[in-house]
Formats: C-alpha cells, structure tokens, sequence
C-alpha cells in the first residue's frame, strides 16, 4: 500500500458495475489500486422497464481500467442467481487471489401503489436489492473473512431509513439492507470484516433516468419529488460523489468504522 494506491494489492467486487454508480466506484477504487471484480446483469430485465446495465458498459469499464493500468475482469450474473455468483466469485479469487472488498451495488427501483403492485414487481425488489446483496456476500464470506481487510458496503438509500410514497417496496428492501448491514457487522467482527451502509439522496444516474420516462416526468422532476434536498440548486447528486464516500470506507482511513450508516443526502433527511 502506498500513498498514492491504498488498495494496492487489494480486491474489489463491485455489483452493478456496468453503469451509474457502480461504474464509478470500481473506477475509483481502481485509481487506488484495488483490482476490479465487476458484476453486472447485462441483460434487460421484465421489471423495471428501464435500460440495465449492458456487456458492451462492462467491456468498456473493464477497458478503461486496463488502459489506466489497473487490473480488472468482467463477470455477468444476476446477483439473485447462487449459482452465476459463486461462478463470478471464483472467478475473482482465480484471478486476484482473494477478494478483499465487496461492494453490493446492484439494485433497482420503480413506483407502485399497494393495491395495484404485483407479486412479480414485489418479488422482483425483494429479490434484487436484498436477497442479492445476502446471496453475493454469502458467496463473497469466506474470501472476506481471509483477508486481513475485509469490508463489505452495502448501497441502501436515504429510503433505507425513511418511507416513500408508492415505493413501498423499494423501501422494505433498502430498510432490510439496513438490517443486514448491522447485523453482518456483529457477526463478523470477530474476523476483522468491516460492514457499513452508505444513503445516497437521488443520484444523476440512468435509473433515475428511467424513472422519470416511466412517470413521464423529467428527471430533475423525480428527483424533486423523491427527495428534496435541503442544500439549495441541489435536485441530486453525482455518482462520483457516492464514489468518493465508498473510497473512504474501504480504505484503513476508516479502519475501526463498522455497523454504521452513512448519509450522503444534502440534507434531506434533516428536514
């Protein structure tokens, strides 16, 4: 580990990494020297309805590490299939050796009222936002508990610790990985593996754009109303943002951080 490359030697799997927030935290925590294990989908799903990640986004990530002088290998898998992670895992350690860091990014969200909502659109929440990150990381465990270093962040949300209107779904699962988030730290204290949440108010990402085009409203609109930040001219914030805070917690800076949860909000949680 150096000065300039605090991970170096480290390695990172990152869900969702195809595009939106995930791109940039493997690309940041590649820049600090963390090999890449990145994850993605790259396949539509049938809910939501909105552009996923694509294996064109993550060739191009992996690509663009690589020129950097990084290290980085692709994975495809959706992260509610045991099987796939396991494979992508495996992958990981063959490659790198270990995994040092798990990053459970992956996620989606869209609106439904109760009445309405499907047991397909409810299990498909469910299912990706927290069954994901429990079958990833059950995978990514042992690896973790190895290493010397192990940190685990889960991506919840500003929804993760309050409700939302039609998103009721989208809630229980990011309050569930809340959850998770403090009950991993207790268990795996004894082996030195860290556990954090991190609670990003609406992010200048493609899902935010989908959103908006199944609202038909703009994007600046939904952000506004699911959100409202208290910081002026603020209607989101950037994935680099989310990407910087991720850097911190993984890194020995925040060496005795662990069950805590993390606002990235602009203050919209103090309103």
């Amino acid at each position: 580990m150096t000065r300039e490359h605090p991970l170096a030697g480290r390695v990172a799997l990152v869900t969702g990494a195809a595009h939106g927030q995930g791109r940039a935290i493997a690309r940041a925590l590649a820049e600090d020297g963390a090999a890449i294990v990145a994850l993605d989908v790259g396949a539509e799903l049938a809910y939501p309805a909105y552009a996923q990640g694509t294996t064109a986004e993550l060739e191009t990530l992996v690509a663009e590490i690589l020129e950097a002088g990084g290290r980085a290998i692709p994975a495809l898998a959706d992260v509610r299939d045991a099987a796939a992670v396991q494979r992508a895992v495996d992958a990981g350690v063959e490659a790198f050796g270990g995994i040092d860091i798990l990053i459970n990014n992956a996620g989606i969200v869209a609106y439904a009222e109760l009445e309405s909502m499907s047991d397909a659109e409810w299990d498909a929440m469910i299912g990706i936002n927290l069954t994901g990150p429990f079958v990833v990381a059950r995978a990514a465990v042992p690896h973790l508990k190895a290493s010397g270093h192990g940190v685990i962040v889960n991506n919840s949300s500003v929804m993760g610790l309050r409700g939302g209107n039609r998103l009721s779904h989208y809630v229980a699962s990011k309050h569930g990985l809340t959850g998770l988030t403090k009950a991993w730290a207790i268990e795996l204290a004894p082996f030195g593996v860290r556990v954090v949440s991190i609670h990003p108010t609406g992010v200048d990402t493609p899902m935010n754009d989908g959103l908006a085009a199944q609202e038909g409203a703009t994007p600046q609109e939904i952000a506004e109303r699911s959100a409202g930040n208290l910081l002026p001219g603020v209607p989101w914030i950037e994935t680099s943002d989310v990407a910087e805070l991720v850097r911190y917690l993984v890194s020995d800076r925040a060496r005795y951080v662990t069950g805590a949860q993390y606002t990235l909000d602009a203050g919209l949680l103090t309103r």
